[in-house]
């Protein structure tokens, strides 16, 4: 009954006046930008536009009150996009807690959800 089930979650944070203040969405945008160093390039990796990608970047440091990024612009090298004190520690609190959901979610499941192999109808 329950072979092959697995629990999936979406998980962010909201304000007061910023729904989605800082979730999956944008700590995937912020780890891309680490990796790559150009917010162009992360938001090609995800698959969004530069203007959707800069528009999450800004809305999440106007909800959280810190710069998530230092951007530098282009020349004949291009330019570059690093990320922050404030945006690395960002990056990995929200890894580390979004593990913890995770494992809490997962042993839920196990005692809720997977108990319900082998019952009868």
């Amino acid at each position: 009954m329950t072979e092959g089930l697995r629990p999936r979650f979406k998980l962010w944070f909201s304000t007061r006046d910023a729904e989605g203040a800082f979730g999956d969405g944008k700590w995937r945008l912020l780890d891309a930008i680490a990796r790559r160093g150009s917010l162009r390039a992360a938001a090609t990796e995800l698959g969004m536009s530069y203007r959707k990608a800069w528009g999450d970047l800004k809305k999440a440091e106007r909800s959280l009150g810190v710069s998530l990024v230092q951007r530098s612009r282009g020349g004949i090298s291009g330019g570059e996009t690093k990320l922050t004190e404030a945006g690395r520690a960002w990056l990995q609190a929200y890894a580390e807690f979004r593990s913890d959901v995770e494992e809490a979610i997962s042993s839920a499941f196990a005692a809720h959800i997977e108990s319900l192999e082998g019952r009868k109808t």
